[in-house]
């Protein structure tokens, strides 16, 4: 456990795995580390390098060259479970091959880049910029706060969902340019995927923005206890 500021600032960095990220309402974060493996000589050598500062945090995760041949001897992969104040500032979260979950970050931000896996984000009511390449991408909330906050998600070759409570007031953007997007709280039209491209305002207070864009693939907005 590590005493940090409320508004602390984490940079993650790791090859392949997973990273997952909760909020708490607690001024200290946690980290669980787990490594794997084919073999204890490639499990020695993949490296974690934790610098911990009061108002900034980094994580770095060095992998031994990866092996030219034998599938048995891949360099293996880490796993990283990380509790943080709700109110900490994710300035960088770098996955190359996994699965990336963010959850429970209220007021600060979030900057998250994977590029070939699954990308979740649930409940996070702050300014997100999400972007996956290859995979899918989920973005979930249980319920709505009607506070100042953006997501802005990109995916370049995947499908991707959000789920919204049908109480939520915001504006949506939801582009793609070469799949359909449907969404529940539009038309007849819009709700079946006829269509590449909504922007319309949601609610009685449409104040966030959501903006999902994908380049290869559809978008769904699913209205969830409507």
């Amino acid at each position: 456990m590590y005493a940090v500021d409320p508004a602390v600032n984490l940079s993650i960095r790791n090859r392949d795995g997973s990273i997952r990220i909760y909020g708490s309402d607690k001024p200290e974060m946690r980290v669980q580390t787990i490594k794997k493996a084919y073999s204890t000589d490639r499990l020695n050598k993949i490296a974690v390098d934790i610098s911990v500062q009061p108002h900034s945090v980094s994580i770095e995760t060095n992998f031994p060259p990866m092996p030219r041949w034998g599938l048995f001897d891949r360099s293996g992969t880490v796993d990283y479970i990380i509790i943080v104040p709700e109110t900490s500032k994710i300035t960088r979260v770098e996955l190359i091959n996994g699965e990336v979950s963010i959850d429970g970050i209220r007021g600060g931000n979030v900057n998250a880049t994977l590029t070939n896996g699954r990308l979740y984000e649930h409940d996070c009511f702050g300014d997100l910029r999400l972007t996956v390449n290859n995979g899918g991408l989920d973005l979930g909330y249980d319920w709505w706060e009607q506070r100042s906050f953006s997501v802005d998600a990109k995916i370049a070759r995947g499908n991707a969902r959000a789920f919204i409570p049908g109480d939520a007031s915001f504006h949506l953007i939801a582009e793609s340019l070469n799949g359909k997007v449907a969404s529940d709280f539009s038309d007849q039209k819009q709700r079946n995927g006829q269509v590449t491209k909504i922007d319309t305002l949601i609610g009685a207070n449409p104040g966030p923005d959501v903006k999902i864009r994908a380049t290869e693939g559809n978008i769904k907005i699913v209205e969830v206890n409507p």
